[in-house]
This record gives structure tokens, sequence and C-alpha cells, in this order.
């Protein structure tokens, strides 16, 4: 049935997102790298690097990333859903001006004091893991927060079966977040397989 909810999906983020405040407690997080990937790096000091302004990280952990943007001129703002992950985050932002982070739901962005609007939004791992009949509520907010020209950068896994809640497929890039957004560029990523950074830019 169309739009019908798999249970097992459900089950299978519930228990995502149990496990996600389980290892920022005891501190097994290995996608915590505390480094800014070469992308992020080179979208914002490379040969066409964008203009500092207002960026927004969605899903942005301990920081490491809200510090970095700050720190090449950005007004940086992030926000997670995990109360120990905000709390190491504003242990590492410390002093750093124009930086700081609101605990809060990436699918409920219209509820956080956020200061938009955004010339970047950024989302390293966060997108993939929101189940389905949310993906809507999050594609919207991120358009009610910027303008046009700006740019939405988004790391994703790729969808592995019908069954499993994590992923996303290319087409679903294009179409989830129309007509807002239109895409300008894909990256491969390195691991795991499938895996890509997708580049958007806010349409008119």
């Amino acid at each position: 049935m169309v739009g019908a909810v798999c249970p097992v999906c459900v089950a299978a983020l519930m228990w995502w997102r149990h496990a996600y405040r389980w290892m920022y407690r005891t501190g097994r997080t290995p996608w915590d790298t505390g480094v800014t990937p070469p992308e992020v790096v080179e979208l914002i000091e490379g040969p066409a690097a964008l203009a500092p302004d207002r960026a927004l990280d969605l899903g942005c952990g301990t920081g490491t990333n809200v510090r970095y943007l700050a720190e090449h001129g950005w007004e940086a703002t992030g926000v997670d859903a995990v109360p120990a992950a905000i709390d190491r985050a504003t242990a590492k932002l410390g002093r750093v001006p124009h930086a700081r982070v609101v605990l809060g739901d990436v699918t409920e962005l219209e509820r956080l004091d956020l200061a938009g609007p955004f010339e970047l939004v950024l989302d390293i791992g966060c997108f993939h893991s929101i189940e389905r009949r949310r993906r809507p509520a999050y594609a919207a907010g991120v358009a009610s927060l910027t303008r046009p020209g700006a740019r939405l950068f988004i790391f994703a896994f790729a969808r592995r079966g019908a069954f499993r809640p994590l992923g996303v497929t290319p087409a679903e890039m294009v179409t989830r977040f129309a007509p807002w957004f239109e895409p300008v560029g894909r990256i491969r990523g390195t691991s795991p397989p499938g895996a890509a950074w997708y580049l958007l830019r806010r349409a008119a």
C-alpha cells in the first residue's frame, strides 16, 4: 500500500536513535573524527569557494564543522538531537565567535531558534538516517531557511534494499528537494560503497 508504514523500518530507526544517544554517552563515536572532510574544505577554501555568510550544520554532532566554518569567516549554527553531542559541541566551541549549537529535531526546524536565512546548509550523515515519512518535513524546513542561490551539501549512504531504513538514492536526492533545490554536483564517497556527496542549489 502506498504510504504504509513499515513496522520493521520504524523499529530499526528507533533503535538507531537510542544507539546514537548511548554511543555519545559512552564516547564510542567512530564517525566523530574531529576532522572536517576534504569535500567540505574544498567547498569553503577551494578555487570556487563560497563567500562566507550564514551556515547551518544539521546533525552537527560535537561541533567539529561548526567550529571549522566559524574559523573561516562564517556565522555558523549547528543542530543535533542528542543532548550529549550538544554538550560536547558547546565545550568544543568555547569562545569561538559566531558559532553556536542548538538542541533540536532537524525535521522540526521551524520550532528552533535559528537566525536565517542561511547561504549554506551542511549535512554529513544525518538526512540518510531519517525515516522516509519525515523527510518531506526536513526538506521543507531547509527550504524555509534558505534563499535563492543557497547551497545544500549532503553526505549520505546509498539505500540498500526497500526494507532498510538508512540511505538514499540519487533519484530521491533530486525529487525530495524539488522544487526548492536543483542538483548541481555529486561526488562519490570512498566508504561505504555507494555513499556520495550531493550538492544542490536553491532555486528562485
